[in-house]
């Protein structure tokens, strides 16, 4: 892998991570066309740079979670569910699951589809703001029970499938419970740090010989910093835009990239 590949990784990692677009089939899809050799390298490359989104998560958040033990608590109900599932799966995930691009594009494509009906025919509009109305922040963070975390934790655990998307596992779970969009994003967010948290640090235990060889340890420091960065400016939009905007876009979204990406390189 070159600078160059890393460079584009860590990118595609930190835009998508925070996307309901599943960031594990864009940087499968993005080593495709880039002809990254397929590798173990490769897998744990494009797991353990999440630890940079991770850091951007601590970046924005920090403070608000140091303040709140019970926001800790909610999202270590919601974890749960997700750490049983992705450790006892961890061998079927990591050889059966990540680098398979066929399920990734299905995955992506269905999912998609099903985020376009859920926003037709489920979710409440977005509402819109402006400086004398809130009526988006119907309810915020505090209003999420424990019994709705540990189910939002539940339907995460899908996206150990590539392609559904933590993201988007855990933010329309969050709106059907009827978080407002920015709370249901936000507790999304937070939800990433012991969920990407957990499966990169035991990708990195079980795979350390794998970085400590040909320069790989700088490759990943590289794709740390990028991905930081990129995590940053993909949370500050998405809290931005789903507050006013509809879902349904990313459907679309997801659907045409994964067709366009079957018909090209597939």
């Amino acid at each position: 892998m070159s600078f160059f590949e890393a460079i584009i990784l860590g990118l595609v990692e930190g835009i998508t991570e925070f996307l309901p677009i599943s960031s594990t089939a864009h940087l499968m899809m993005t080593s495709k066309i880039l002809a990254v050799a397929q590798s173990e390298f490769l897998k744990s490359f494009e797991i353990v740079i999440q630890f940079g989104a991770i850091a951007a998560v601590i970046f924005m958040f920090g403070r608000r979670l140091m303040k709140s033990s019970q926001l800790w608590k909610k999202i270590a109900v919601a974890f749960l569910p997700t750490a049983i599932i992705g450790f006892a799966l961890y061998e079927l995930i990591k050889t059966r699951l990540i680098g398979n691009l066929t399920v990734a594009v299905w995955s992506l494509i269905i999912g998609g589809l099903a985020l376009i009906v859920v926003e037709r025919f489920f979710l409440k509009k977005p509402a819109r703001l402006n400086n004398n109305n809130n009526s988006a922040e119907q309810n915020g963070l505090n209003d999420i029970s424990h019994r709705q975390a540990f189910f939002i934790g539940a339907i995460q655990a899908l996206a150990v499938i590539p392609g559904v998307s933590r993201a988007a596992a855990t933010i329309v779970p969050a709106l059907f419970f009827g978080a407002s969009r920015k709370a249901a994003a936000e507790f999304s967010f937070m939800l990433a740090l012991p969920t990407v948290a957990a499966a990169a640090g035991y990708d990195l235990v079980k795979n350390l010989d794998v970085w400590a060889v040909n320069g790989n340890i700088t490759l990943l420091g590289v794709g740390f910093l990028v991905s930081f960065l990129a995590a940053i400016a993909s949370i500050k939009f998405m809290l931005s835009y789903i507050q006013n905007h509809s879902f349904a876009v990313f459907g679309v979204y997801r659907v045409v990239v994964a067709s366009l990406f079957f018909l090209l390189f597939m």
